[in-house]
């Protein structure tokens, strides 16, 4: 490895997280705006009735 560029496979291994982290990071935003939309969107008359807790059965 090091007639081939020194420390090629410390550079991978940095190459391989930083993608590895920016999937991480662009699966967090889309679910925080797929959820944010849903909100914003949301029609009150489609909610669930909440249901009371009762005694267990």
């Amino acid at each position: 490895m090091v007639e081939g560029g020194g420390d090629a496979a410390g550079w991978s291994i940095f190459f391989l997280l930083i993608v590895i982290v920016a999937v991480l990071v662009g699966i967090v935003f889309f679910m925080f705006r797929i959820a944010w939309r849903e909100r914003k969107h949301f029609d009150p008359q489609f909610a669930d009735d909440p249901v009371e807790p009762g005694p267990a059965q």
